[in-house]
């Protein structure tokens, strides 16, 4: 996927992405090099792999890397000074984690934003992107639910900021392919131990996407964001039997080579990338829709966007079940050759 972002954008300016050793985090840090940022900043709580990371980028003299947690304001308040651009990537992601320890979910989705939003704001950080996921959308699980709060947080600074000039924008959108703990690093290690794959239902439907193109796409969001804005990634999704075939094959296994465990406490059949009401606030281009804040008078934000080429949507429903979006076999097969 294609996608031009001014090179001013990242140009010289301070950077820092928190939950930096994540996939997400990495694949942003791997792509801000080019652009000659200021200084990049990673933020994570993870000692081991925080050294071996420094010494993969040890030559890169504008990285920085900072132990800490999204937890502790204190030390939000000390990683973000100077810095221009936040990419708040730290989240527990798991939903059975989540299900299991709701507490500990609430205090790094939720409390960890609200300390990020605050930390921008004390510092004078000009924008501060969230990276939300489609499970925020009608959630059934804990994990959707504190993500939904964490990007109400953001919106609701349309408010609650003050004086202050920061602008908070987020990004949602489903599962991204070969991430940290996704479903086919699962299955690569079941496989590597020559186990059958796992599959919690056949029909099961889910919003897929790559970690590049995800990445450009949270970059063109940074480039759009203006008062709380949520940027939701156009997608294609895929039935859940299909992708693990498709998987078997490439794989040298029958396509049968699974087994079915069951859903997940918490976990959904289907996703959804819109809330019913959002859609008299929503607008897309090629890309993306955008749904706007909830605020008084969106006249003037809303006229900016459709001179950037936005138009209000007209798609009646946004299912990873709608038929249009779902992935045959064959472009299943396409998608993950390129992930060899």
């Amino acid at each position: 996927m294609i996608v031009n972002i001014p090179l001013h954008i990242f140009h010289e300016k301070s950077i820092l992405i928190t939950g930096g050793l994540g996939s997400i985090g990495r694949e942003i840090l791997k792509n801000l090099l080019p652009f000659k940022p200021k200084q990049i900043r990673i933020l994570d709580n993870r000692e081991t792999e925080l050294f071996h990371c420094r010494q993969e980028y040890r030559h890169e003299k504008s990285i920085r890397f900072l132990y800490g947690d999204v937890r502790d304001k204190e030390r939000l308040l000390k990683a973000s000074q100077g810095i221009d651009i936040i990419f708040h990537a730290a989240a527990l992601k798991h939903v059975s984690l989540c299900e299991y320890d709701p507490y500990e979910a609430i205090k790094t989705n939720v409390l960890g934003t609200y300390n990020i939003l605050e930390s921008a704001m004390v510092n004078k950080v000009d924008k501060v992107i969230l990276i939300s996921t489609d499970k925020a959308v009608n959630p059934s699980n804990v994990m959707g639910t504190t993500k939904l709060l964490a990007e109400r947080l953001l919106s609701s600074m349309y408010y609650h900021r003050g004086r202050s000039q920061t602008k908070f924008a987020s990004v949602r959108f489903g599962n991204v392919l070969s991430s940290r703990g996704s479903v086919l690093e699962i299955w690569n290690q079941q496989l590597s131990q020559n186990k059958k794959i796992t599959i919690t239902d056949l029909a099961m439907t889910r919003f897929l996407m790559s970690i590049p193109d995800s990445v450009a796409l949270i970059f063109y969001a940074t480039f759009l964001a203006e008062e709380g804005e949520t940027f939701i990634l156009k997608m294609n999704s895929v039935v859940i039997q299909d992708l693990a075939e498709v998987f078997l094959e490439l794989n040298h296994k029958p396509t049968d080579f699974y087994e079915i465990i069951g859903r997940k406490h918490g976990e959904k059949i289907h996703e959804d990338l819109i809330f019913n009401d959002e859609r008299d606030i929503l607008l897309e281009n090629d890309l993306l829709f955008v749904r706007l804040p909830y605020a008084e008078d969106l006249t003037a934000l809303t006229r900016q966007f459709k001179e950037k080429m936005f138009i209000p949507t007209t798609r009646a429903t946004f299912s990873s079940l709608d038929s249009d979006l779902i992935l045959d076999k064959l472009r299943i097969k396409e998608l993950l050759l390129k992930q060899i």
